[in-house]
């Protein structure tokens, strides 16, 4: 599965961006969807997740504020940020994971997409 993240930007306090990430093959065919974030000096950490016809989860962090969403038609999943602060900068990553009928799983990553937010 190949995963283009596009969206990020420089942004300050309290204001929105729009995250996409497209999916190579439809969405419908892949298991787990999710946004992940690497700040500086951090290990990347899952912000939003959504399992095939599931509902979404969020980090603590970013509840209330980032919704994420699918387009099965344009096999894209998004991550809308709004309310955004200083600590949600780093780098947002789209990744895939797809379930195999023995209990394995494959993982894919997108390049990544930069996001700063100046106080």
């Amino acid at each position: 599965v190949r995963l283009v993240e596009s969206g990020g930007g420089l942004v300050q306090a309290g204001g929105s961006l729009r995250l996409s990430c497209s999916a190579s093959r439809s969405i419908y065919t892949i298991d787990v969807m999710g946004w992940y974030r690497q700040s500086p000096g951090k290990q990347r950490e899952l912000v939003a997740g959504i399992l095939r016809g599931g509902n979404p989860s969020y980090a603590d962090s970013v509840k209330g504020r980032f919704t994420i969403s699918v387009d099965s038609i344009k096999n894209t999943v998004d991550l809308q940020l709004n309310g955004l602060r200083p600590e949600d900068t780093g780098a947002y990553y789209c990744q895939a994971e797809l379930r195999g009928p023995s209990g394995s799983t494959s993982n894919y990553w997108g390049q990544g997409t930069q996001v700063i937010v100046s106080s």
